[in-house]
Order: structure tokens, then C-alpha cells, then sequence
């Protein structure tokens, strides 16, 4: 690439998403010294393809974006890196939750019944809690109803909104519009816990599932190809801005408020172990075929 420094894309799921690369802009180019720039993205399947094809250097991705750059690497033979990932992506769990007073003791008892999910997308509230009804021989959309709540379609449900009126449909007024499960993220739980989405003490957690991961910070070809990455007096730019990230230090007055709204309190060396059930779980849904393309049919970022 001609251009030098790196270049980031992160998804726009939030206003505040703006504030805290302005603020990480600033912290990296100035206290940090690297030549470091952003842009947005509003969704995450052009992210993903901008920095496979090398118009960014560095993606922050969701776990399912993550599937996605891989897969399509992986088939037009180019690499990508892994750089870092906060210290609350690590072990998180979904759950599917019922009213504390449902007659419903297994996920084999949701046979007939309805679940609620969030958006198509979202691994979270959707791929991996359907992926875990498989698990117990139950086929989503023939043996159970599935009710999704399609808000932030394209941000693999970074927008919480459908996860969160999934989880009120526990207690919709209209027993109509109720549902007898609902899917969500462990710590979105106890979130609509205390935002009153969900009353406290009258639901319980019927299945979870196994530990998995969550974003990703991925550096693309365009940075190994780049001269920006090629080296400098600091050292490959690629090595400096995933230092400058680890660095991050939670004490730091000007970093503190960016990491809360980020998220974290540290940023850590990345892995890859933990995205092996998001894979299962794509596969089962036909989300992505194996080179990356888009081939869930109802999927429209």
C-alpha cells in the first residue's frame, strides 16, 4: 500500500463508539507516537471484506466477524493476524432463561413451545443458544418456534435491543405475545436484571452454554504487505500498536473513561481457541459456507 500508518475499521453500533476512537486516536498518536487513524463501518460484513481485500490495515471484529475474515482468507490464501482482545471476551457463556414459575425443566421441554432470540446475526442470542437446542435434539423452526427480534441487523448483535425484548417477552402482558424462553448473553442477564427488563429473582437459567470467546482485534494483509508495518525505529508497526494496546493502562486518567466505555480494564494477547463452537454453530445454521460467503437466505446487513 502507498499509504502509510495504520488504518482501523470498527463498526458503529453505538454513538459512543466515536468517542472512544477519538479518544484512542489521540492516546496512540500522541502519548503513543504511532501514526494511527479510523473509520466506521455500518455493519459488519463490508468491515470484514475491506480488510481481506486490504483497505484497512486492522479490524476491530465481533466473534462472528472474526469466522467470516477467516474463512475468506483462508480461501484467497492471504493472512491474518491476530493482534489482541479485552480481558471480558474470554469464557462468556449464553444462556437460555424461563420464568422462575415455568412448568418447563430441560430444553427437551421447550418441544412445541416458543423461544425468543435476538437478531439473526447476533452469536450471542441467537446462533450459539439455537446451536445448543440442536445439542439437545431439538431443530429450531420445526420442533420449536423461534421468535426473533431483528434490531441492529449487521452488527452480530453489538445492539443489544433484540436481546433485550427478547428477554421481555418472558413477561409480555398479552400471553400471546409471550414467550417461553428467551436467549441472551450470562452478562446481558444480569443487566436486564438490574435495568428491570427482566424482574429480579423471577427468572431462572434452564441451559448454558459452554465457554466461548468474543471480539478480536485482527490485523489484515494490507498490514503485513504495508511499509507502515514493515518496521521503524520503534520497531513493525504491527508489533507497536498491539504493545500500545497491552499498555493500556486502567490507572491512566486520560484511558480510563475510554476502557470503561470500551468495555475493559485491560487489553490481552489474543486466542483462538475459544471460536470453535461459534464455527459448529455457523455451520449448523448455514450462516457462512466455508470460503466466507453470506448464505444464511434471511440475512440482509
Amino acid at each position: 500500500m502507498s499509504r502509510s500508518g495504520v488504518l482501523l475499521g470498527a463498526v458503529a453500533y453505538d454513538p459512543k463508539v466515536v468517542t472512544i476512537w477519538d479518544g484512542f486516536r489521540a492516546w496512540l498518536r500522541g502519548p503513543g507516537g504511532l501514526d494511527f487513524d479510523y473509520v466506521l463501518y455500518s455493519h459488519y460484513e463490508r468491515q470484514v471484506e475491506d480488510l481481506v481485500d486490504g483497505r484497512i490495515d486492522v479490524a476491530w471484529n465481533s466473534p462472528l466477524a472474526w469466522v467470516r475474515a477467516r474463512r475468506l482468507a483462508a480461501a484467497r490464501g492471504v493472512t491474518l493476524t491476530p493482534v489482541t482482545m479485552r480481558d471480558t471476551d474470554c469464557d462468556l457463556r449464553s444462556v437460555i432463561v424461563v420464568r422462575a414459575d415455568s412448568p418447563v425443566q430441560s430444553l427437551a421441554d421447550l418441544a412445541g413451545r416458543v423461544v425468543a432470540t435476538g437478531a439473526v446475526d447476533s452469536p450471542q442470542a441467537t446462533l450459539l443458544p439455537l446451536s445448543l437446542l440442536r445439542s439437545a435434539g431439538l431443530t429450531p423452526g420445526k420442533d420449536v418456534a423461534v421468535r426473533r427480534f431483528e434490531i441492529g441487523v449487521g452488527l452480530h448483535g453489538d445492539h443489544i435491543g433484540g436481546e433485550r425484548e427478547a428477554a421481555r417477552t418472558l413477561f409480555a402482558a398479552d400471553p400471546a405475545d409471550r414467550a417461553d424462553a428467551a436467549c441472551m448473553i450470562d452478562s446481558n442477564l444480569l443487566l436486564f436484571g438490574r435495568e428491570g427488563a427482566l424482574p429480579t429473582g423471577q427468572v431462572r437459567v434452564l441451559a448454558q452454554t459452554a465457554p466461548y470467546d468474543h471480539c478480536t482485534m485482527t490485523a489484515g494483509p494490507s498490514a503485513l504487505a504495508s511499509e507502515a508495518w514493515s518496521g521503524s525505529d520503534d520497531g513493525p508497526a504491527i508489533a507497536r500498536f498491539g504493545d500500545l494496546l497491552l499498555g493500556m493502562d486502567y490507572a491512566d486518567a486520560q484511558l480510563r473513561p475510554l476502557l470503561d466505555l470500551e468495555g475493559l480494564k485491560e487489553w490481552r494477547k489474543p486466542r483462538l481457541s475459544g471460536y470453535d463452537q461459534l464455527e459448529h454453530a455457523v455451520d449448523e445454521a448455514g450462516f457462512y459456507d466455508a470460503e466466507g460467503g453470506v448464505t444464511a437466505a434471511d440475512y440482509r446487513p
